[in-house]
């Protein structure tokens, strides 16, 4: 499913810039855990707290994402949680416009980011600190 909503995506501008790295993000950490390293779990977080909390557009996150992981060495580990949501990429597979496809993968990165809360301020950290972002 995942591949289907990612052709999907790279198939229509509108969804590739508005929502795209959400989903690539929020995919990765609602999968996170073995074997899963740390660095792959840590800057997908990091992508979805630049857009959901920071705002930053789909398309311009990913050289942020690029500078977190050429600069940091040591990555930390955050214990995944139990559970990451009642919305799956199955969701937006099924989305029946644009629009809702959208509207479903913002629900979505919100709940799966939401259910990473112990994380969210060491992770906010992590970026401020690397970017220079407050």
């Amino acid at each position: 499913m995942y591949t289907e909503v990612l052709g999907t995506e790279y198939s229509n501008a509108v969804l590739f810039g508005q929502v795209h790295q959400l989903t690539v993000d929020t995919y990765a950490v609602q999968h996170a855990g073995e074997p899963h390293p740390d660095k792959s779990v840590d800057v997908h977080l990091c992508g979805l707290h630049l857009g959901l909390e920071k705002g930053i557009r789909s398309p311009y996150i990913p050289p942020l994402l690029q500078r977190l992981a050429t600069e940091i060495d040591d990555w930390p580990h955050y214990e995944p949680p139990t559970n990451t949501g009642p919305l799956t990429v199955f969701d937006v597979a099924f989305s029946d416009s644009t629009e809702d496809h959208i509207r479903t993968v913002r629900d979505w990165a919100q709940a799966v980011w939401g259910s990473w809360s112990d994380h969210h301020a060491a992770v906010a950290r992590l970026v401020s600190q690397h970017l220079k972002m407050d």
